[in-house]
């Protein structure tokens, strides 16, 4: 401890501490005062701002104010002008009155009266002048609309006139063709008539007379029996044969018929009323006629017969040419015919 002393005495006082502290202390309070004088400033410059917003508002209230109390002055000025006026005005006329009253009072009684009568009577005369000018400017308004409808009405006519001449001469025109048609057209029948009777002649002579190949009114009649089995689409050797013979008719009518006779061989397939198995390929008859109807058409182009001169159709049982209801009907009935018609 003697030890100890002896070094504390030899190290003096140290006084840094105390002096730190002090330092500290010295610059809180000076933050403080900083940090208050900061607010402080604050709080005066907004103190401030909104005292002269205030001030602003003052002013601009102080300005309209007097605006108005000029305006206002104004108005009073003329106002006291309008007074001053009506005053001059009103003793003028007191003045004018007086006088009047004195002319009046030394007139008669019938001076008064025929002046009223001469004002009512100048009144009635100017209302009738307006009437009648009224009057007069429609009368001439509706003078220029009837002129300007007889000459829309004349216009019309015209028109009209121009219209039925044209209709006229459109009808006679109509006319005369149709009637130059008419007499085409059956000059065209006639002639396909003519190579019609020509063709199935012809084919009369080409495929003999069989008793399963006729000629019924404007129709070639083929029996079924003679190009298909039963049931049958499938044209057989014996009915190629005679197929090969009519192509080659119809390519020999064609050198003869004109181009310009537009002309086609429809080929229609029949059939019996006998319904079909519904095993079978086609549904039912009517399926079967058309079937055949076209097996017939391709087989002639094939043999050289342009496509756009055959026609196709089909028309199952509902066209029977014997409609009883025997074996011998039916037979009949299931057929194929050729028609040669306008195309």
């Amino acid at each position: 401890m003697a030890l100890a002393r002896t070094r504390r005495q030899h190290r003096g006082i140290d006084y840094w501490p105390g002096f730190v502290d002090a330092l500290s202390t010295l610059l809180l309070a000076i933050m403080f005062l900083l940090s208050v004088f900061v607010l402080a400033q604050f709080f005066l410059s907004r103190e401030i701002t909104s005292r002269d917003a205030v001030l602003d508002r003052l002013n601009a209230q102080i300005n309209e104010l007097t605006q108005l109390l000029a305006l206002e002055r104004a108005s009073n000025q003329d106002a006291e002008d309008q007074i001053a006026s009506l005053r001059a005005s009103l003793a003028l006329a007191e003045a004018e009155q007086s006088r009047l009253e004195q002319l009046l009072a030394s007139g008669s009684g019938q001076s008064e009266a025929a002046e009223e009568r001469i004002g009512q009577l100048t009144g009635e005369l100017e209302s009738e002048r307006q009437i009648s000018q009224r009057a007069l400017s429609q009368v001439e308004l509706l003078n220029q609309q009837i002129s300007a409808l007889r000459q829309q009405i004349a216009a019309l006519e015209a028109a009209l006139d121009v219209s039925e001449q044209r209709d006229r001469e459109s009808q006679a025109k109509i006319a005369d063709l149709g009637r130059r048609l008419n007499v085409a057209l059956a000059q065209r029948v006639q002639e396909l008539n003519r190579y019609r009777s020509d063709f199935f002649g012809r084919l009369r002579e080409i495929l003999s007379d069989r008793e399963n190949i006729r000629i019924v009114g404007d129709r070639f009649v083929f029996q079924s029996e003679v190009l298909f089995a039963s049931g049958q689409t499938e044209i057989n050797d014996s009915g190629q044969e005679e197929m090969r013979k009519l192509a080659g008719a119809i390519l020999e009518l064609q050198e003869e018929i004109p181009p310009e006779i537009d002309w086609v061989l429809r080929v229609d397939g029949h059939t019996d009323n006998v319904p079909l198995s519904g095993t079978g390929r086609y549904r039912d008859n009517w399926e079967l006629s058309a079937a055949r109807a076209i097996a017939v058409v391709k087989f002639l182009i094939e043999n050289g017969v342009p496509a756009e001169r055959l026609v196709a159709a089909g028309f199952g049982e509902f066209q029977p040419l014997d409609p009883a209801d025997t074996p011998e009907a039916r037979a009949r009935n299931r057929r194929i015919e050729l028609k040669l018609t306008e195309g």
